[in-house]
C-alpha cells in the first residue's frame, strides 16, 4: 500500500511536494486553509535553479519561457536621472502560471480548499491532522508547507519557533504596463532601483495576470521598503480600513483611504518622479512586514516543515520559491526507495537544514541598510 501524506498548505511550495510525490507513487492529499486557492495572487518572481530543475521533472518547462526580460539595471538618483547601469539581463517568470501550472499537474481529488488546519498529533504508526471544521485527517506522514504563518510548526519546532520582525515593511503594488507613461516610461524593460538610508525602492515588469507577456499587457510590479520600527508603527501598517490588526501583512485593497494617501504624499515627496508616478497610479497597495525565521528543527517524528513554514529569508534574496522547490526536491529523494518514512524525513532535515540556514543569513545581511539600528541591550533576532 501506497504511503499516505496529508500536505498542509497548498501555495506552490505544498504543490512541488505534492507532484513530485504523487509522482514517485505515494498517495497525497493537499489541504488548502483559502476556499479559492491561490490563482491570481502572484505578480512575478525571479527564478532560480532548483525552480527550473523542478519544472523540468515534471514537464512543466513552458513555465520558464513565459517571463518578461529587463535588459539592465538602472540605479536612479532623487531628480530620476539614472546614477549608475549595469548590463545584468533578468528574466521574471509568471508566478500565477507556476502556481495553475503546478494545481493542473496534480491530478483531481488531490487538492481541497477551506481546510483550516488547527493541530497536529502523531503516534507510534501515523499522524493526524484536526482542522477548525471539526473533521481530522489521518496519514503516514504529515508536511507542514503553511507559510509564515504555520499552525503546525510548534508541534516540530517548538513554540519559540516564531518570525522575528526586521523592524521595516515593504509597501507593494501591481499597475498596468499602460501607467508608465510620461517620467514612468523610464523603467520599462528595466529593473530599477533607488536607495536613500533605511529606504529601498525597486521595480520591474512582470506578466500580466493572464501570464501574457506581450508589451502594453504587461504589468510593473514595485516594491518600498520602509521602516516601520516599533509596536506602534507597525500596528500602523498593518491595520487595515475595518480597524482589523493583521499579523504579517495586509492584502490589497485592506489599506484604509488614509494610508494609500500618505503613502502617495510620501511618495512625491521622497522618491523620483518615476516611482512616484507608479506608486500613485495604483489603486490597492498592500503591505508586507519583513521577517526572519529559523527553526532549530525540520522535523519531528512523521511530521516535517518544508519551506517558509520552517525557514523564511528577506525577499532581497529572492530564494524563496527556490528554497521550498529544493526543499521539496531532497523530501522526494529521501522518501523513494526508503523503507522506513521517519528515517527517511530525519535524512531531508540532514540535507536541506544548513542550506536554507544560510540562506535566512543572507537575506540579513542584504536588509541590513534597511533596518532600524539596535538599541543597547535589545535583540536583533
Amino acid at each position: 500500500m501506497a504511503l499516505k501524506i496529508a500536505i498542509i498548505g497548498g501555495s506552490v511550495g505544498g504543490l512541488f511536494a505534492a507532484v513530485l510525490l504523487d509522482r514517485a507513487g505515494f498517495d497525497v492529499q493537499v489541504h488548502e486553509r483559502s476556499r479559492a486557492g491561490h490563482g491570481g495572487r502572484g505578480a512575478g518572481l525571479v527564478a532560480q535553479h532548483a525552480v527550473f530543475r523542478l519544472l523540468r521533472e515534471i514537464g512543466c518547462e513552458h513555465v520558464a519561457r513565459v517571463g518578461v526580460t529587463a535588459r539592465e539595471r538602472i540605479f536612479l538618483d532623487r531628480d530620476g536621472s539614472v546614477a549608475h547601469r549595469v548590463q545584468t539581463p533578468q528574466t521574471q517568470i509568471s508566478w500565477d502560471l507556476l502556481w495553475a501550472s503546478l494545481r493542473r499537474a496534480l491530478p483531481e481529488g488531490r487538492y481541497a480548499n477551506g481546510r483550516v488546519a488547527e493541530a497536529v498529533r502523531q503516534g507510534p504508526t501515523e499522524a493526524s491532522v484536526r482542522f477548525a471544521d471539526g473533521t481530522t485527517v489521518s496519514a503516514d506522514l504529515v508536511i507542514a508547507a503553511d507559510g509564515l504563518g504555520s499552525v503546525l510548526r510548534g508541534a516540530v519546532a517548538g513554540a519559540a519557533a516564531r518570525p522575528v520582525y526586521a523592524g521595516y515593511a515593504a509597501w507593494r503594488g501591481l499597475v498596468p504596463e499602460t501607467a508608465l507613461v510620461d517620467e514612468a516610461s523610464m523603467l520599462s524593460e528595466r529593473f530599477a532601483f533607488y536607495q536613500t538610508p533605511g529606504s529601498q525602492t525597486l521595480g520591474y515588469l512582470v506578466p500580466g495576470a493572464d501570464g501574457s507577456v506581450k508589451a502594453g499587457h504587461r504589468r510593473y510590479n514595485w516594491v518600498w521598503y520602509r521602516p516601520a520600527d516599533g509596536e506602534a508603527a507597525l500596528a500602523a501598517a498593518l491595520t487595515d480600513r475595518d480597524g482589523r490588526r493583521h499579523d504579517h501583512s495586509l492584502p490589497p485593497g485592506a489599506m484604509s483611504d488614509p494610508a494609500v494617501d500618505r503613502l502617495r504624499r510620501d511618495a512625491a515627496r521622497l522618491l523620483p518622479p518615476a516611482f512616484a508616478r507608479v506608486i500613485g497610479a495604483e489603486p490597492v497597495p498592500f503591505v508586507q512586514a519583513i521577517h526572519d525565521l529559523r527553526s532549530p528543527r525540520m522535523v519531528s517524528g512523521r511530521i516535517a516543515l518544508l519551506g517558509d513554514a520552517a525557514f523564511v529569508a528577506r525577499p532581497h534574496t529572492a530564494m524563496g520559491v527556490a528554497k521550498a522547490a529544493a526543499d521539496a526536491m531532497a523530501l522526494r529523494d529521501r522518501l523513494v526507495g526508503q523503507a522506513d518514512p521517519v528515517a527517511a524525513l530525519a535524512l531531508y532535515e540532514q540535507d536541506r537544514f544548513e542550506e536554507n540556514d544560510a540562506i535566512v543569513s543572507r537575506g540579513i545581511r542584504l536588509g541590513q541598510s534597511l533596518q532600524p539600528a539596535v538599541p543597547e541591550g535589545r535583540s536583533a533576532g
